[in-house]
């Protein structure tokens, strides 16, 4: 039976910014900080005092406020906060404007400046809110299904299974067993950066690590993939939607 390390969380002012923290105490020697979607981080032996994990703090204040505000940066209107007419929405990596229509029954369409919906309950946000989540879904798979069969043929393997999940730290994942999970949200991402991700995932049919052979089968399907890979970081705050 595993035990989940110990956490809290706590407050620190640096760079005369108040700060928080979750502290995890697990097996280490040393003290270690990671900022990313959920903020900062520290992780420090069970032995180590508050007092010094703030003081390790201290003299990486400029750091830690620095990287905290560029993950702040990041983050973007992708789902409206109000399911209403002229709430932003981003698909396929275009900033739109939701427009509300009532109707009979469901239909959804994107134009250039536009998500427009049109919907029974156009008043109600939730059903509003679950009807294009499910149109996104249905989105989604039609894209993933297509082009992880285009880039499995360029491998000449067959993945083992094909599903899509609704994880808040990854894009995509493979198994040993060759099963692929893609995260629906892909079709908020620019087409480009979806087809990366595709491409990835795939790979690891061939190679399941990030070794030297596993960027070459990447690179053999996407020869552009370390370009694609570093603006993904610039949507990594979507997967918190």
């Amino acid at each position: 039976m595993t035990h989940a390390a110990p956490c809290s969380t706590r407050r620190v002012t640096l760079c005369g910014q108040a700060v928080e923290y979750r502290l995890v105490r697990a097996r280490r020697r040393s003290i270690g900080m990671e900022v990313d979607l959920d903020g900062l981080t520290v992780r420090a032996p069970r032995w180590v005092g508050v007092r010094e994990i703030d003081g390790a703090l201290a003299e990486r204040a400029a750091w830690i406020v620095r990287t905290l505000g560029e993950w702040r940066g990041r983050r973007r209107e992708v789902m409206p906060r109000r399911w209403e007419s002229g709430a932003p929405i981003v698909y396929r990596g275009e900033a739109l404007t939701l427009e509300l229509h009532a109707a009979r029954s469901l239909a959804i369409a994107a134009d250039l400046f536009h998500l427009v919906v049109r919907h029974p309950r156009a008043d109600d946000e939730k059903e509003v809110a679950d009807g294009v989540r499910r149109w996104f879904r249905e989105q989604a798979w039609a894209l993933v299904a297509t082009r992880v069969a285009a880039y499995a043929a360029r491998i000449d393997r067959t993945p083992a299974g094909l599903r899509l999940s609704n994880a808040r730290g990854e894009w995509g994942s493979c198994n040993a067993r060759g099963e692929i999970r893609l995260n629906w949200r892909l079709v908020q991402l620019p087409p480009q950066l979806a087809e990366y991700v595709v491409a990835h995932e795939v790979a690891h049919i061939v190679e399941l690590n990030h070794s030297r052979r596993f960027w070459t089968v990447v690179g053999a399907m996407l020869p552009d993939y370390a370009v694609r890979r570093r603006e993904l970081d610039d949507w990594t705050a979507l997967l918190a939607a």
